[in-house]
């Protein structure tokens, strides 16, 4: 909610207001203020993240802690293991059966018509009850005296059984769709076209079990590449990040996305590795691109290259050189496919085609069993960042457009 609404909302308002507050800088000769950028980060599936969130805070109206009671797997866990807690509400011959524990309770734990009675699996031992009976009655003591429980039937553990039952159910059904990427890819599987993952993200199916869908890596990727996915990948993989280039490309130099990633779905990569964590392989279009279908003269995508992984050469009827990828030189960074001169769709696209996704082990090591020759070109005193390089591909957008930052 934070990283994909909130976080975005906030910069560009911080945005539009350093614009509004530029001329002062000037007028004052405040260079910082004159010459400060706040970078704004747009990110995909905001809208249905903003109304799921308003649905889970609105449903608090008619339940208390509705997401802690009905929908959190950890709470569901925490019900199956206080059926017998060790500390257990007590209600002593004090009690004078106001029933004002009961309307209190956070958690709806108490019987409304018998007060004294807990149902033990929904008690979170807040002490809520204890604190505010007039009577002192209410007590949370680890005994072993006797105690009144809820009864043996229960109608919300019945309700989670099924549920339980219809969430395993709707994840069978997921892993067994066409477009699942369950099971190792091979004759007759259909994998997710066009799905880059972060450098360094572990195997597809173990990528998918650890991925929490938290939003770290997105909100620390400097350049804005990883974007939440809907249903591309399979209903498993909603929200899962994934690398557009056509948004921004993945810097070599980069890895914050493993560095913040909670659960090592993306693997932290020492800087040595980190030119060797290959996302995928270039691929022209030779029917879009400017050279190949309209014999024009571009080399944008080998000037921008990092890896070197473009060359030009010349072909029979065509009076300009066109664009070839060495695949074993490519690592799928997409700054080619994000410089691409050519509007819409890209002549040239990052697919995951020879991705190295391993779970252990050294990349350098695995990269070079598998013949690739990743290494970055020497610019020998020349700027690194295409943005700076090449101040013409920043030209040429409608105002209130995105532009290149």
């Amino acid at each position: 909610m934070y990283g994909l609404i909130i976080f975005p909302v906030i910069s560009f308002l911080s945005r539009e207001v350093l614009n509004l507050i530029r001329p002062l800088g000037d007028m004052l000769d405040i260079s910082s203020l004159s010459f400060a950028q706040i970078r704004t980060i747009r990110f995909d599936t905001q809208f249905f993240v903003l109304f799921f969130f308003v649905f889970v805070f609105s449903m608090v109206i008619f339940s208390s802690r509705f997401w802690c009671r009905y929908l959190c797997p950890t709470g569901a866990l925490l019900t199956f293991f206080s059926k017998t807690p060790v500390t257990r509400r007590q209600v002593s011959d004090l009690c004078n059966q106001c029933g004002k524990c009961a309307r209190k309770c956070p958690m709806s734990a108490i019987d409304i018509e018998k007060p004294e009675k807990t149902f033990f699996s929904e008690c979170i031992v807040c002490k809520t009850c204890e604190d505010i009976c007039p009577e002192k009655a209410v007590t949370f003591e680890s005994s072993k005296k006797d105690t009144i429980g809820c009864e043996s039937f229960s109608p919300k553990r019945r309700a989670f059984v099924s549920t339980g039952i219809v969430g395993a159910g709707t994840a069978i059904i997921s892993l067994t769709g066409l477009n699942s990427l369950y099971g190792k890819p091979g004759e007759g599987q259909v994998g997710a076209k066009g799905l880059v993952r972060p450098p360094g993200a572990i195997m597809e199916t173990d990528f998918l079990s650890r991925c929490v869908r938290c939003g770290e890596c997105m909100v620390a990727c400097p350049t804005n590449t990883l974007q939440p996915i809907w249903f591309s990948a399979g209903f498993p993989a909603l929200f899962s990040p994934a690398v557009t280039p056509r948004r921004g490309f993945c810097d070599p130099k980069c890895h914050e996305c493993g560095n913040v990633c909670p659960t090592n779905a993306i693997r932290s990569i020492e800087k040595s590795d980190r030119v060797w964590a290959k996302t995928g392989t270039a691929i022209i279009i030779r029917q879009k691109c400017l050279a190949w279908e309209f014999k024009k003269s571009c080399m944008v995508c080998d000037e921008v290259c990092p890896y070197d992984a473009i060359e030009f050469l010349k072909e029979k009827d065509n009076k300009v050189p066109v664009p070839h990828v060495i695949e074993n030189k490519c690592a799928g960074c997409g700054y080619c496919e994000h410089f691409c001169p050519v509007r819409n769709q890209a002549a040239i696209e990052v697919s995951p085609m020879d991705a190295l996704r391993i779970n252990q082990g050294d990349y350098k090591k695995e990269a070079q069993l598998k013949g690739f020759k990743l290494r970055l070109k020497k610019t020998q005193g020349q700027k690194t960042d295409p943005v700076e390089a090449y101040p013409d591909m920043q030209q040429g957008f409608a105002p209130g457009f995105d532009t290149l930052e």
